[in-house]
This record gives C-alpha cells, structure tokens and sequence, in this order.
C-alpha cells in the first residue's frame, strides 16, 4: 500500500510540472504575460519528463496510469487556479479515472 501511496504522490507532482508547463505559455500566448515566463515554463516540462522516469513500471503503463492522476489534478486546477468549481459530472469523471489508475497500477505482477 505504501508503494502504492508513493507512487501516487509522484504521479501527481509530475502533473502539476506537465500543467505549470503547459500553463506559463498559455498565458504568455493568451494573457500577454512577459515572454520570459517561457523559461520556467521549459524547465517545468524538463522536471515533468524527468519525473515521469522515476515511476518503476513500464513507460507504456507508467503513461496510462499517470492519465488518471492528471485529470484529478486538472480538475483540481481548474478549481483552485482558475477559479472554476468543478460539476458533480467533473467529480464522478475524475473518480473514475482515478479507479482506472488503480486498476493499471496495482495489478497483479508476474513473479521474476
């Protein structure tokens, strides 16, 4: 369980790098923040890949449980950043995925 806990945590620090590193170009392309914010915005998405090798399974599974964890995360940007409040619809959507994370995450191994 605590692999488990670990590994969740990790996924969603490496979500809010993907999202800070999408979201500082965002701005600067739509909200005419200085072009400057670009280079945190690069160095986001560095520690996003960078991250995303830390995770012990598979890269393919790695990616499709990560997916999971981002949405939460996505939703939980759109209500802390963005100000929006997520629809009953957005919180049974993301409880969803996040048990199809769990699916892929904790199924059974095969023995080395």
């Amino acid at each position: 369980m605590f692999d488990f806990l670990r590994f969740t945590g990790l996924f969603f620090i490496t979500a809010i790098a993907e999202i800070v590193g999408c979201y500082l170009p965002w701005l600067v392309l739509t909200q005419g923040r200085p072009v400057w914010w670009l280079l945190p915005a690069a160095a986001s998405l560095a520690a996003f890949a960078w991250l995303l090798t830390l995770h012990p399974s598979a890269a393919g599974r790695t990616y499709a449980a990560y997916g999971g964890v981002y949405v939460v995360v996505a939703l939980l940007w759109l209500w802390r950043v963005d100000g929006v409040m997520p629809t009953r619809w957005d919180l049974v959507g993301g409880a969803i995925c996040l048990a199809g994370m769990a699916i892929i995450a904790l199924q059974p191994r095969a023995a080395s």
